[in-house]
This record gives structure tokens, sequence and C-alpha cells, in this order.
């Protein structure tokens, strides 16, 4: 599966901001899905991630609230939405996928399938 994030840009603290992660592939139904983020000098980190389902979703500690992590199969589309934006939220945003997991993996190294990223960047 080949997939595409998108809905980066510039907001300013407090903003809300979606992302889009967008797949190729009849069996993306099939795959969970994660969101990393990468802010430069520092190491990628995860963010959300949701099972192939969508029953299950788990995120990272920093997220407190206020992300939500959704998907809609028919549309091979996974979103990741982002309320009260804070400067340290500055970073590229991946979307990754893992197929046949019943487990929400919080490391990246066990996803195979990655998009291009998405610069998300947060004004004070």
């Amino acid at each position: 599966v080949q997939l595409q994030a998108s809905g980066g840009g510039l907001v300013q603290a407090g903003d809300s901001l979606t992302l889009s992660c967008a797949a190729s592939g009849r069996t993306f139904s099939s795959y969970a899905v994660g969101w990393f983020r990468q802010a430069p000098g520092k190491e990628r980190e995860f963010v959300a991630g949701i099972l192939a389902s969508g029953i299950s979703t788990l995120y990272g500690d920093f997220v407190k609230g206020r992300f939500t992590i959704s998907r809609a199969n028919a549309k091979n589309t996974v979103y990741l939405q982002m309320n009260s934006l804070k400067p340290e939220d500055t970073a590229v945003y991946y979307c990754a996928a893992r197929p046949y997991s019943g487990t929400i993996l919080q490391a990246a190294v066990f996803y195979g399938n990655w998009g291009q990223g998405t610069l998300v960047t947060v004004s004070s």
C-alpha cells in the first residue's frame, strides 16, 4: 500500500488542523495506521495509532486529549484531528501502515509503509 499525507501548514498556537493520510490499494482496511512526527534535531516519535477496524486507538503521552485519530476505510483515508496546537507540535508528520496487526505498535521500526510527510508549523 502507498500512503500520502497531507493537510499540514502554518497555524498559530491554539489553532486546529486536520491531517489526512490517503492510501492506495484495496487492502488498506487490513492495515493498522500510525502517525509519527519528527522535529528538527529530534528523533521520530509516535503520535497516534489506530487498528484496521478503527475500534482501538492509542496516543502518545504528550497528546493529552488534544488529538484524535480516525479512519474511513471506504475512502482509504486516516485522519489526525489536532486541536489546541502548541509551538512544540511543530514537526514533519508522517503516516505509516502495518498489515494485519492486532496491536498498535509505537515503534516506527514496525511499520513498513510510509507516506512522504507533511509539515506542521505552529507559531507562538
